[in-house]
């Protein structure tokens, strides 16, 4: 198995490997492109996003600049993802994000990571787990969520939270490790802020 085929299988690989390089180069080319494109220049920014993803849907919006390991190519979005500034992934392996997930600005999305032994750290070897991100999820500012975490549909992270386990579906999870704190239920659809309630007519 070559190592650009151990990129996908969570095996110990080497990331400096020639055709891995090449590949990464001709990718982050592209990123240096959308992440010098204009404010008005909307239909070259679509353009790019679709020849730099795995998957894009439509309605999507990234707010540069964007970092990606590999400029997004193995990034796959549903519709109306929406990335506020300095969204991270680092997309050596697949990245799955569902329909209307929203980023809060300089949230990182890691799929790799390094052994611990030291040896073989000294040789740069790598390993890879895709993260799958929900529907209608809602990723707050600062987050960082590391390799091979699963987040369930219309969950919100909180701000600064560090994501090392699964969160499941509908609930709020914020914290150091992050961790569910409670249920998204029936006061949220009264309150979207603190005392502050939501107009009825938004909600029909």
């Amino acid at each position: 198995m070559s190592m650009k085929e151990k990129m996908h299988t969570g095996e110990l690989y080497l990331p400096n490997d020639r055709d891995i390089l090449e590949e990464q180069k001709k990718c982050l080319e592209r990123l240096y492109e959308y992440n010098h494109t204009r404010p008005s220049e909307e239909e070259k920014r679509d353009r790019l996003l679709k020849e730099m993803f795995a998957e894009i849907g439509e309605g999507c919006y990234i707010e540069p600049p964007f970092h990606a390991n590999f400029g997004g190519a193995h990034v796959h979005f549903g519709k109306s993802v929406y990335a506020n500034f300095n969204l991270t992934i680092v997309d050596d392996t697949h990245v799955y994000v569902g329909d209307f997930t929203m980023f809060g600005p300089n949230v990182t999305v890691a799929t790799a990571g390094h052994p611990i032994l030291p040896e073989l750290r000294k040789e740069a070897y790598q390993y890879n787990f895709t993260v799958n991100i929900g529907c209608n999820c809602w990723i707050g500012a600062g987050a960082v969520i590391v390799p091979g975490v699963t987040i369930g549909d219309n969950t919100v992270i909180g701000a600064g939270s560090i994501v090392t386990k699964d969160i499941p579906s509908n609930v709020v999870a914020v914290g150091n490790p992050c961790r569910v704190i409670r249920e998204i239920g029936e006061r949220d659809r009264e309150y979207y802020f603190k005392n502050r309630k939501i107009e009825p007519e938004l909600l029909k």
